[in-house]
């Protein structure tokens, strides 16, 4: 297929596919909106059938180790791109922990708050504990909440140091906390993972998921952890879980050769 054309079909099956998911989102609200279990279950529900959607529109094949755990739990992750989110979305359907200039962009916002994003400002001090206070009621509520907690994204050859901040509601509840960790690599033809899937460096939005839903092939790999972590000290708890993601994180240039061997083992031991 020409390259002009997959964009197009698959920008056009993207924008359908959240559309419709949307739509019967707030059709599901009118008989579960006064049951609030309910409508988190139907919010859930959407969610994960968006996250599956996306990716397959998208051209992700998916290769998920590791049993996705069960709410309420809070999972941490390293993070690469945009493209983490559909792909936890399609596992998980969790709430997601975001920076709050996403509440900004443009229809983006506006979905991403209706499915009960928990936005927070990193640069003001005064939000985390905002935030934490909303992170603990979800928790209570039965929720599964994801978060990045290296706080932005990079190249995919390392994970970055994590912030313990968000990790207070864990810490301080004794919380046991989940951990995933992601890698991706794309087809021969294709150029590198981490320059067309992990979204760093300043690179315009536009410009870098264009050429994303350019590629003739994209790999996903996704590890979740065989156990829980739980630490009462949250710079305790943000150093073991950085080391156990590093530890089954797959750096990019490894995902590739990888992705080109048959029946590899598709996460680090």
């Amino acid at each position: 297929m020409p390259r002009k054309l997959r964009i197009a079909v698959r920008g056009a099956a993207i924008a359908a596919a959240t559309g419709a998911l949307y739509a019967l989102y707030l059709l599901g609200l009118v008989p579960t909106g006064a049951i609030p279990r309910a409508r988190r279950a139907w919010r859930s529900a959407i969610l994960r059938a968006w996250g599956r959607l996306v990716c397959a529109a998208a051209g992700v094949r998916l290769d998920r180790v590791g049993r996705a755990p069960a709410p309420p739990c809070m999972v941490v992750s390293n993070h690469l791109g945009y493209l983490d989110i559909p792909v936890l979305a399609s596992q998980l359907g969790p709430v997601f922990v975001a920076n709050s200039e996403i509440a900004r962009w443009p229809v983006w916002g506006t979905l991403s708050r209706s499915m009960g994003t928990l936005f927070v400002d990193r640069g003001r001090k005064r939000d985390i504990p905002r935030v934490n206070t909303r992170i603990e009621r979800a928790l209570r509520r039965g929720e599964r909440i994801v978060l990045f907690p290296e706080g932005g994204t990079a190249g995919g050859e390392r994970v970055g140091p994590f912030r313990p901040a968000l990790l207070a509601p864990a810490a301080d509840g004794g919380h046991p906390v989940h951990f995933a960790s992601l890698s991706y690599a794309t087809g021969p033809a294709d150029p590198p993972a981490a320059l067309a899937i992990c979204w760093w460096g300043g690179v315009p939005f536009a410009r870098h998921a264009l050429g994303l839903l350019a590629l003739e092939r994209i790999e996903a790999r996704l590890c979740f952890g065989e156990r829980a972590i739980t630490e009462r000290d949250r710079k305790r708890l943000a150093d073991a879980l950085w080391r156990a993601v590093s530890q089954q994180f797959v750096p990019m240039s490894r995902a590739s050769a990888l992705a080109r061997e048959e029946g590899a083992e598709p996460c680090a031991p």
